[in-house]
């Protein structure tokens, strides 16, 4: 009953920060990737970042520069903190887990960027 639950969104202006956390409930070993994606209105999900059990890390074209991923996929928590944010970056983002047989996500957190 493995569950990831989303916090820190909220509505900014252009050019300040949030930092989203994501955290594990129930019974896991250690996660093999977890990341963030994003649902913007208009758009497909898309990947935001990646952290992989090896500290590995991966990010959209979009983010780089600007947004850190930092994790322990072995204790389910991950960290997006998001700096120079932009309107284009509203959206839902969703925590993702992954334990090499199942795919988990959360419920989203509401992230607005306003000019």
């Amino acid at each position: 009953q493995v569950q990831l639950v989303e916090s820190g969104g909220g509505l900014v202006q252009a050019g300040e920060s949030l930092k989203l956390s994501c955290t594990t409930s129930g019974i896991i070993f250690t996660f093999n990737t977890m990341g963030w994606y994003r649902l913007a209105p208009g758009k497909q999900r898309e990947l935001v970042a990646t952290i992989s059990y090896d500290g590995t890390t991966n990010a959209a074209d979009s983010v780089k520069g600007r947004f850190t991923i930092s994790g322990n996929n072995a204790k389910g928590t991950v960290i997006l903190q998001m700096n120079s944010l932009i309107p284009e970056d509203t959206g839902v983002y969703y925590c993702y887990a992954d334990d090499f047989k199942y795919d988990y996500w959360g419920q989203g957190t509401q992230v607005t960027v306003s000019s």
